[in-house]
């Protein structure tokens, strides 16, 4: 057995050297497939946190009349807790409410002046309400009228800014299918590629297969060295395929900050180098391989 696989990996590291153009335009099929493969996941990290600054700046403010007990407010943050629909809610007192307000003005002059004259507070506590899903806002708006605490309420920010939230909700539920739509569909090009490509490599050596078969080798013999061939396209494609990449985001992540501040991709590709890296590949043997057994099997009727 040992004796038959070192010939085995033999064989299949002599086809890979005798057709070196062949292996050379495998290999680059190889390394855009990985590369798609690559692309996909960043893109789906990309997305995520696009996604998820959207879902931060969706929220319902609940603002309370002046005269509602601070105890009461605190009462119907609970209840709302207990939403299903809910996933956080934020209680902002008066005197929190007006910090804040004096925070993002205080640049402005006029408005600095016109709070310092004023007696009271003029601001009302409020709660802000974050859903579980963009798309039962809603739900919660309809809960928030029908209550018998509805005439403590001033106001609801959900009827304001329905549209909005509603137009928000729709990009991300788009986004989140448009991503699975595109990984798949890119996923089943690069397979489909790689096969024929590989499927090609095997097809100039039909004649060498059929003697092999005439003389009566096993099909795991004739077989193994196009399985060797294949993982040694794969760990090809992905070793230069990673290194594509790693030059891409490096150059790319500052641009993409400029967007979306919150993500630094070359922190995260740095931190995850090791785990996409040991993606790319198994992938790339895995597609190398079943392409390999795929074609052979298919072509050439073993």
């Amino acid at each position: 057995m040992i004796t038959s696989l070192s010939r085995i990996i033999k064989f299949g590291w002599q086809n890979f050297w005798r057709n070196k153009w062949l292996a050379a335009a495998t290999i680059i099929i190889m390394v855009m497939s990985l590369l798609v493969f690559e692309s996909l996941i960043l893109f789906s990290v990309v997305t995520k946190t696009a996604i998820d600054i959207l879902k931060e700046k969706i929220d319902i403010s609940v603002y309370f009349k002046p005269a509602t007990p601070e105890q009461e407010i605190l009462n119907i943050k609970k209840i709302i807790e207990n939403f299903e629909e809910v996933e956080i809610v934020e209680y902002i007192s008066k005197e929190r409410a007006l910090a804040v307000f004096k925070e993002k003005h205080q640049d402005d002059p006029t408005i600095k002046q016109a709070i310092e004259e004023l007696e009271e507070n003029p601001l009302s506590a409020l709660i802000n309400i974050k859903a579980k899903d963009p798309q039962q806002y809603s739900v919660i708006a309809d809960k928030l009228d029908n209550n018998e605490w509805r005439p403590l309420i001033q106001k609801v920010t959900y009827r304001q800014n329905q549209v909005v939230i509603d137009r928000l909700g729709k990009i991300i539920d788009l986004g989140n299918k448009a991503g699975l739509i595109i990984t798949i569909v890119l996923a089943l090009v690069a397979i489909v590629v790689t096969f024929n490509t590989v499927g090609l490599a095997i097809y100039s050596n039909r004649d060498e297969i059929g003697i092999m078969r005439l003389v009566g080798a096993p099909n795991a013999f004739i077989t193994g060295p196009y399985m060797v061939e294949g993982i040694i396209y794969g760990i090809i494609g992905a070793v230069v395929s990673m290194l594509i990449i790693w030059g891409v985001v490096a150059w790319g992540a500052p641009y993409l900050r400029f967007f979306l501040s919150e993500l630094d991709l070359t922190a995260y590709f740095q931190k995850n180098f090791w785990a996409l890296f040991g993606y790319q590949l198994l992938f790339g043997i895995l597609l190398g391989v079943i392409s390999s057994n795929f074609a052979i099997r298919k072509y050439l009727s073993i």
